[in-house]
């Protein structure tokens, strides 16, 4: 059976020190935050998802976004090089933790960058985000690392937002979604549907027909009720003031196997 499994990683006591790219800075309680990241954990755990906790990373400030040091395609995982360079040193706990559950491993390397955020997988379909954290070199090596195992892999333009997945998410049948204002070319996703909130555009899949979503999305979230699909809603405010959602506090392995 395909595998539910999450890493997750604690945030760190320095998370108001965390980078803010697109906005303004706004204090961050990190106690709340710390509160918002258990309740998200455990909202994974009770749809089924067995969590993974990675160590610590204290002194990095915007470590508990882990989705940006990995992406994981098939069993292959491949360590990103984030584009900040205050980011790098997240990677080494994260990678440890991959080779842990199984995958063989994969880097990129220099000259090229990747966040994490800026993957975004559809099937067999792999968008990757050129933003202002993923360069031409980043794409390019995760084209060479996962067409071979039978990617499709897709650059997106992106500058309105941090990161692809800032903009866009993908429905449980493949549908793109995200707010059209923060969206540089909606038509290179086919089947594409607008939601009237940013955060509205993050979505996790649960499972099934289960999407995990911000609190902060409620016209989005009704509107994903009436096209059938099931809305459990996390309070992550602490997180969204530093550019973060439901997608980048975790990293999904959906395909290894026993």
């Amino acid at each position: 059976m395909p595998s539910k499994k999450a890493l997750v990683r604690r945030p760190s006591p320095r998370l108001a020190e965390g980078l803010v790219t697109h906005g303004e800075r706004q204090k961050v309680d990190v106690g709340l935050a710390t509160e918002q990241w258990e309740a998200y954990v455990a909202a994974l755990r009770a749809h089924g998802w067995e969590t993974f906790e990675v160590e610590p990373a204290d002194d990095c400030p915007d470590s508990v976004f882990v989705e940006d040091t990995v992406v994981v395609f098939r069993n292959v995982a491949l360590i990103t090089r984030p584009g900040s360079a205050s980011r790098r040193p997240e990677t080494a706990g994260v990678e440890e933790a991959v080779a842990g559950l199984g995958c063989s491993v994969n880097w990129i390397w220099d000259p090229g960058t990747l966040d994490g955020g800026d993957v975004l997988k559809v099937g067999d379909t792999v968008y990757v985000g050129r933003s202002g954290r993923t360069d031409v070199a980043g794409v390019q090596q995760v084209r060479a690392a996962f067409e071979p195992l039978g990617a499709r892999v897709v650059a997106v333009p992106v500058s309105k937002v941090l990161h692809l997945k800032s903009a866009v998410t993908a429905l449980p049948d493949g549908t793109v979604i995200g707010h059209i204002p923060k969206v540089d070319r909606p038509s290179l996703f086919p089947g594409f549907l607008s939601v009237p909130e940013e955060s509205g555009a993050h979505v996790l899949l649960l499972g099934g027909h289960k999407l995990l979503m911000a609190a902060s999305a409620p016209k989005t979230a009704e509107l994903l009720t009436d096209l059938g699909y099931e809305v459990v809603t996390v309070d992550i405010g602490e997180f969204e003031k530093l550019e973060g959602s439901v997608t980048c506090l975790s990293v999904r392995l959906r395909e290894l196997y026993a």
